[in-house]
């Protein structure tokens, strides 16, 4: 009985000493994220480099944007996420993530645009094993670029294997000139602890004098609220309704564009839900679009796909990335580009516009 008695104080202490070194394990991982947490200003210049000589964006000629979320050169055809049902973090091989971003490259060489709008762009972040994606397609298309971060964090401490290092965001690639440019930080949903580890989402603002002229072109990349309860894509919205708003007020030209995480009544019904415990997209309220805007989304062709699996004939699809312009840009073209979602999962969406003048 005394040996029982010992051999059970024993294993008590031993348990002890096991939950000891997990909690002070715990407490130091949340010690060290509070430290390296990204905390941004409300406004801040975004990272330009610029290795070309750019020309003015001029009154009356055609002007054409490609928006296209490239899912940090992980998410192609093959490929699942744990976000959305799958199981994977990233692909399993390096050569599979620099396969997937020279077949972007390609796309984007293959659609000639003055502005590039680029989401989920890694600068260096384990899941795309520490490619600058940034850089990579700068110099594929000789056009300088404007980055802005979304997500910027020492160490995501979940799921396993955990995803580690991140750092991503917004790209915009041009060879117009820019005078100005912005990281708009946007309202975060999460609460501490899961904020620190968090995107932070924002938008990538550039200013593009116009040749001629004493008005700016304005344009807004963003990549919107993914995986909330719907309030953070909603307060996001706001911010961007705000913005458009007050440009257009100064008299600006303005086009927004990029993944709005978000499709509207007539989209769902074309693309209607499969499975409602999957991750679905929120419903964009077209009545908060200000007056003198419009939304042009091409629901020709879905523009993204859920990774739940990789890709087959049963996947689910969306139109969730488009464009927001004012009354004065005048649209010539809107089209959705399929690529079978061969690199990323979502497709390129190009629009070409006209600037009326007064």
């Amino acid at each position: 009985m005394e040996l029982m008695k010992k051999n059970i104080k024993k294993i008590a202490k031993g348990i002890g000493i096991v939950v000891g070194v997990l909690l002070l394990a715990v407490i130091g991982l949340l010690g060290y994220l509070s430290v390296k947490e990204y905390r941004p200003e409300a406004r801040e210049a975004a990272l330009v480099s610029e290795e070309v000589s750019p020309t003015a964006v001029e009154l009356e000629s055609s002007l054409t944007l490609l928006s296209y979320n490239i899912g940090y050169g992980c998410l192609s055809a093959e490929e699942d996420f744990f976000m959305d049902g799958g199981s994977k973090v990233r692909p399993d091989e390096e050569g599979v993530v620099q396969k997937n971003i020279e077949g972007i490259m390609s796309e984007l060489k293959e659609n000639p645009a003055d502005i590039y709008l680029l989401q989920e762009v890694d600068l260096d972040s384990k899941r795309s094993y520490h490619h600058d994606q940034r850089l990579e397609l700068q110099e594929a298309l000789a056009y300088n670029s404007y980055f802005a971060y979304n997500f910027n964090c020492e160490y995501v401490p979940f799921p396993l294997p955990t995803i580690g290092k991140v750092k991503s965001g917004l790209v915009t690639l041009t060879d117009k000139k820019v005078t100005e440019a912005t990281r708009i930080a946007l309202p975060v949903p999460f609460k501490w602890p899961v904020r620190m580890a968090n995107l932070k989402r924002c938008l990538l603002e550039t200013r593009l004098p116009i040749a001629g002229s004493d008005k700016e072109l304005v344009v807004l990349n963003l990549h919107l609220e993914a995986y909330d309860s719907g309030e953070g894509k909603a307060a996001q919205t706001e911010i961007l309704m705000k913005r458009l708003e007050e440009e257009r007020g100064l008299g600006n030209y303005v086009i927004a564009g990029g993944d709005f995480n978000q499709t509207t009544p007539a989209w769902l019904e074309k693309y209607p839900t499969i499975d409602e415990d999957k991750w679905t997209p929120g419903m964009f309220d077209e009545a908060s679009i200000p007056e003198g805007f419009r939304l042009l989304m091409d629901g020709d062709k879905p523009t993204s796909r859920l990774n739940d699996t990789p890709l087959t004939k049963m996947t689910q699809k969306a139109v969730i990335d488009g464009f927001i312009v004012s009354d004065e840009v005048e649209v010539l073209e809107l089209a959705t580009l399929d690529y079978g979602f061969m690199h990323a999962d979502h497709s390129p969406v190009r629009l070409t516009v006209k600037l009326i003048e007064d």
